[in-house]
Protein backbone atom coordinates (compact mmCIF):
# COMPACT_ATOMS: atom_id res chain seq x y z
CA UNK A 1 0.00 0.00 0.00
CA UNK A 2 2.91 2.37 0.65
CA UNK A 3 3.76 2.50 -3.04
CA UNK A 4 0.17 3.46 -3.91
CA UNK A 5 0.15 6.23 -1.28
CA UNK A 6 3.49 7.49 -2.57
CA UNK A 7 2.06 7.64 -6.10
CA UNK A 8 -0.94 9.60 -4.83
CA UNK A 9 1.32 12.10 -3.06
CA UNK A 10 3.52 12.52 -6.14
CA UNK A 11 0.46 12.99 -8.36
CA UNK A 12 -0.90 15.61 -5.94
CA UNK A 13 2.49 17.32 -6.02
CA UNK A 14 2.33 17.51 -9.80
CA UNK A 15 -1.10 19.14 -9.59
CA UNK A 16 0.27 21.62 -7.06
CA UNK A 17 3.21 22.49 -9.31
CA UNK A 18 0.90 23.20 -12.25
CA UNK A 19 -0.73 25.93 -10.16
CA UNK A 20 2.64 27.04 -8.68
CA UNK A 21 3.96 27.76 -12.17
CA UNK A 22 0.91 29.80 -13.19
CA UNK A 23 -0.94 32.92 -12.14
CA UNK A 24 -3.49 32.06 -9.45
CA UNK A 25 -5.83 33.75 -7.01
CA UNK A 26 -5.50 33.55 -3.24
CA UNK A 27 -8.71 33.23 -1.25
CA UNK A 28 -9.18 33.43 2.50
CA UNK A 29 -10.72 30.63 4.57
CA UNK A 30 -13.06 31.36 7.48
CA UNK A 31 -10.12 31.24 9.90
CA UNK A 32 -8.21 33.82 7.85
CA UNK A 33 -5.68 31.39 6.41
CA UNK A 34 -4.99 31.42 2.67
CA UNK A 35 -6.45 28.97 0.15
CA UNK A 36 -5.44 28.46 -3.47
CA UNK A 37 -6.49 26.29 -6.38
CA UNK A 38 -3.46 24.14 -5.54
CA UNK A 39 -4.95 23.36 -2.10
CA UNK A 40 -8.31 22.47 -3.61
CA UNK A 41 -6.93 20.48 -6.55
CA UNK A 42 -4.59 18.43 -4.36
CA UNK A 43 -7.37 17.86 -1.81
CA UNK A 44 -9.78 16.60 -4.48
CA UNK A 45 -7.18 14.33 -6.07
CA UNK A 46 -6.02 12.80 -2.77
CA UNK A 47 -9.56 12.26 -1.50
CA UNK A 48 -10.66 10.64 -4.77
CA UNK A 49 -7.63 8.34 -4.92
CA UNK A 50 -7.77 7.33 -1.24
CA UNK A 51 -11.50 6.66 -1.47
CA UNK A 52 -10.90 4.40 -4.48
CA UNK A 53 -7.99 2.63 -2.77
CA UNK A 54 -9.48 2.26 0.72
CA UNK A 55 -13.21 3.07 0.64
CA UNK A 56 -13.64 1.61 4.13
CA UNK A 57 -11.24 4.14 5.71
CA UNK A 58 -12.63 7.65 6.31
CA UNK A 59 -10.45 10.70 5.89
CA UNK A 60 -9.93 14.07 7.46
CA UNK A 61 -8.32 16.82 5.44
CA UNK A 62 -7.38 20.35 6.35
CA UNK A 63 -9.84 21.33 3.64
CA UNK A 64 -12.64 19.12 5.01
CA UNK A 65 -15.72 20.95 6.20
CA UNK A 66 -18.36 19.98 8.74
CA UNK A 67 -17.12 16.64 10.04
CA UNK A 68 -19.03 15.55 13.13
CA UNK A 69 -16.74 15.13 16.16
CA UNK A 70 -18.73 12.25 17.67
CA UNK A 71 -18.61 10.39 14.38
CA UNK A 72 -14.85 10.90 14.08
CA UNK A 73 -14.28 9.64 17.63
CA UNK A 74 -15.94 6.35 16.67
CA UNK A 75 -13.53 5.69 13.80
CA UNK A 76 -10.97 2.94 14.47
CA UNK A 77 -8.59 4.46 11.91
CA UNK A 78 -8.57 7.28 9.38
CA UNK A 79 -6.52 9.03 6.75
CA UNK A 80 -5.23 12.42 7.88
CA UNK A 81 -4.20 14.67 5.02
CA UNK A 82 -2.92 18.16 4.50
CA UNK A 83 -2.98 18.43 0.72
CA UNK A 84 -0.71 21.49 0.68
CA UNK A 85 1.12 22.03 3.95
CA UNK A 86 2.75 25.43 3.70
CA UNK A 87 0.25 27.42 1.65
CA UNK A 88 1.81 30.69 2.83
CA UNK A 89 5.21 29.50 1.62
CA UNK A 90 3.62 28.30 -1.62
CA UNK A 91 2.23 31.81 -2.15
CA UNK A 92 5.69 33.28 -1.46
CA UNK A 93 7.03 30.83 -4.08
CA UNK A 94 9.92 29.78 -1.87
CA UNK A 95 9.49 26.03 -2.45
CA UNK A 96 8.95 25.20 1.23
CA UNK A 97 5.70 23.23 1.11
CA UNK A 98 4.72 19.57 1.20
CA UNK A 99 1.93 17.06 0.59
CA UNK A 100 1.09 15.20 3.82
CA UNK A 101 -0.77 11.89 3.93
CA UNK A 102 -0.83 9.92 7.18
Amino acid sequence: MLSEITRIAVEAGREIMIVYESAYDVEEKADGSPLTAADRNAHDLICDRLDALTPEIPLVSEESIGLDTDERLAWACLWLIDPLDGTKEFIQRNGEFTVNIA
